[in-house]
């Protein structure tokens, strides 16, 4: 959008964000403007919010067969509305809060809300687009959060629909960004590896908690059976800080949430390295588990997430680079899906795990390993060979 980009160009210089601020987003800046509503930023912005709500309703009630021209005026119209709103916003933090921190008496609320704002610019000289979309969804979270803390609900009701709208664009955006900062990744990038899949699953994660439950709340056509099931699953893990096994358990949900809200934002090549970075922890968790009885129940996991994987990703995917990987996962599959017996399918599951995993070049999975062969043993499916080498002392060679 013109305004947008307009918008972006201006205002201070910015720090790398992290997953901290935007986690904190919403409840740091719940009551930013409501101190100064009665000063000329907040009739400013009041007045800009009320011009956009009026374009934005008037560009989204236009009719199918309107004539082009009229169409690309009332656009016009709502770009320009949306630009100076955003700028207001904008203004505001720099005339009030800045100058506050800058004099030396911004209180701590204030100095970690300008702090906020530096974090999100600095994305323009690291990641633009990025950048690009998390200034106007902070500027937009600013005041939505201001309107929810005052008593107008029409205003906030009539608010609503041009922030869902908003917001979907922008997270949509933004995971896309990261999938694509993801496929151009190597093995050798670890540490931006690390903060791709983090970022992606804090995405995803503010996403369903802030706008689908939003969309369920406004929803009058059933739009979301497919993820009722898992949203619901998703909402017992939103209080308190969480186990680690809750934190997988949290995850799975979410990958399976974004298969069906993310399907062109999160591509089936990002959500596979996003299951892949899933398993990865999952095995991590077991190895690092003392605890006998958390360990059966990381394990137990571990198996469903393998399913899931199995089942909602690589069943379905078209393309395959390795075509031997995909004849190996079809022959494989095509045994599983025949499978009654719990047991067998367990057999199958943990035997291609230890088929999987190199131990050479992942010393760290040795303890897993052989935990599953364990288990392997356990079951039958394979026979624990003693170890009949002997080491003799006080030998010599012979010529």
């Amino acid at each position: 959008m013109k305004g947008s980009v307009n918008l972006t160009e201006r205002s201070l210089k910015v720090l790398d964000t992290n997953k901290t601020f935007f986690g904190k987003l919403s409840n740091t800046l719940s009551k930013l403007l409501v101190p100064t509503r009665i000063g000329i930023n907040g009739l400013v912005i009041t007045l800009k919010r009320n011009n956009l709500l009026k374009t934005y309703e008037a560009y989204i009630n236009l009719p199918d067969n309107i004539e082009k021209q009229k169409k690309d005026t009332v656009s016009e119209k709502y770009e320009e509305a949306y630009s100076l709103y955003l700028e207001a916003i904008d203004r505001h933090i720099m005339d009030t809060i800045y100058k506050k921190v800058k004099s030396g008496i911004a209180s701590e609320f204030e100095g970690n809300a300008m702090a906020q704002y530096y974090e999100i610019i600095n994305l323009k000289n690291s990641d633009y687009n990025e950048y690009k979309y998390r200034k106007q969804k902070y500027l937009i979270d600013i005041d939505y959060e201001s309107l929810k803390v005052s008593d107008k609900s029409k205003l906030l009701n009539r608010y609503e629909g041009f922030y869902i709208s908003k917001m979907d664009t922008f997270y949509k955006a933004i995971l896309k960004n990261y999938s694509v900062s993801l496929a151009g990744t190597t093995n050798k990038q670890n540490v931006d590896k690390d903060r791709l899949f983090n970022n992606i699953f804090t995405t995803i994660d503010e996403y369903i908690k802030n706008i689908i439950s939003l969309k369920i709340k406004n929803d009058s056509q059933n739009s979301f059976d497919k993820i009722q099931k898992d949203y619901e699953e998703y909402e017992k893990f939103d209080t308190g800080k969480l186990k680690q096994k809750e934190e997988i358990e949290k995850k799975i949900i979410m990958l399976n949430i974004s298969r069906v809200v993310f399907t062109h934002s999160l591509p089936l090549v990002a959500s596979e390295k996003c299951y892949e970075r899933l398993i990865y922890e999952s095995r991590l968790a077991i190895i690092n588990e003392e605890n006998y009885k958390i360990k059966e129940e990381l394990y137990l996991l571990m198996l469903d997430l393998l399913k899931i994987y199995d089942e909602k990703l690589l069943s379905t995917k078209i393309y395959w680079e390795d075509l031997k990987e995909k004849e190996n996962f079809k022959t494989f599959w095509n045994l599983f899906t025949t499978k009654k017996d719990e047991q067998e399918k367990e057999i199958m599951l943990l035997s291609r795990e230890v088929s999987l995993i190199d131990t050479k070049e992942n010393d760290e999975f040795i303890d897993l390993v052989k935990y599953y062969k364990d288990k392997l043993v356990k079951f039958g499916s394979m026979r624990a060979v003693k170890n009949s080498c002997k080491t003799y002392k006080n030998c010599r060679k012979i010529k």
